[in-house]
């Protein structure tokens, strides 16, 4: 076994105000790097997005999870003097720093160690898609 250490960037389009699944990018790094057993780690370079590891099975609670976030953190709301980049942005910020904007996924078999129905999405907080950066970094063992 030889160490390895990888890391790329996606640059991936979201929809807005969206869960957007990454996990097949995700995973045709792991494939590319080598890695055979080690760790993946995913971080967004954004504030008003964020990481998250749900459900990839029923779409219900992609929908279901978008419509409490933003019930939670309502736009308009006339505390928020944050407003100068429109009324989404201050309440993408906190959708951020409620979620996470990093995960750490092993990797055994040259495979994300995701259980049967985990999928890894990017979490556009924003009304509008952007474009974002998600850097991916693999840490561990290669068979070479």
């Amino acid at each position: 076994m030889s160490p390895i250490q990888f890391q790329r960037e996606l640059q991936i389009n979201t929809r807005g105000g969206r869960l957007l699944e990454i996990t097949s990018e995700v995973q045709r790094l792991v494939s590319e790097s080598g890695l055979s057993e080690g760790f993946c780690h995913l971080f967004v370079r954004h504030t008003s997005a964020s990481l998250t590891i749900q459900e990839n099975a029923d779409p219900t609670v992609l929908s279901d999870l978008e419509h409490f976030m933003n019930k939670l953190v309502p736009e308009f709301d006339p505390d928020y003097r944050h407003t100068i980049e429109g009324p989404d942005d201050m309440p993408a910020h906190i959708r951020s720093a409620l979620t996470q904007v990093s995960e750490q996924i092993p990797v055994s078999g040259k495979r994300l160690m995701l259980g049967t129905w985990q999928g890894i999405f990017l979490w556009e907080h924003r009304r509008h898609g952007r474009q974002r950066k998600v850097v991916v970094n693999l840490f561990g063992n290669s068979e070479n």
